[in-house]
């Protein structure tokens, strides 16, 4: 199983004024919304907050609105825009999953619930800081 770092996430109550912090001021390369496909969110499932992303070509930021209740409307425990998280990619999900319950280390499995081309599954790390590590199940996006 290989983990290469993907991106960090901030979560606010004023996305526009995070990116355009990021973008305007600090110089950051804008990733357009539309190439981050989101399924759309029922009353059971997803996320329906403002996100936007940026970059600084290698590692992505992604920004996305403050939501305390994403967990409990997933049916999820782990709320992976509570206050933020950094993410990883794998290649191979199911090993992850199998490493953590190997180490019975709790997660919580969003499937394609925020996005339609990862699988992601987010965990606490020991200080209890929020870790996404996700699959590409469509590879367009790199």
């Amino acid at each position: 199983m290989k983990l290469e770092f993907h991106h960090i996430n901030y979560v606010s109550h004023d996305v526009d004024s995070l990116h355009k912090f990021y973008t305007k001021i600090l110089g950051l390369t804008d990733i357009p919304v539309s190439t981050f496909p989101r399924p759309e969110a029922t009353s059971t499932s997803g996320y329906d907050g403002a996100i936007r992303f940026a970059t600084d070509g290698k590692i992505q930021m992604h920004l996305a609105t403050k939501d305390f209740n994403v967990a409990f409307k997933n049916g999820e425990v782990i709320n992976p825009v509570e206050r933020g998280h950094i993410a990883f990619r794998t290649d191979d999900i199911v090993g992850l999953k199998s490493l953590l319950d190997a180490h019975s280390i709790p997660y919580s499995d969003y499937g394609t619930a925020f996005a339609e081309e990862w699988h992601q599954v987010f965990f606490h790390d020991p200080e209890g800081n929020v870790i996404e590590v996700h699959q590409a199940v469509r590879m367009t996006e790199g």
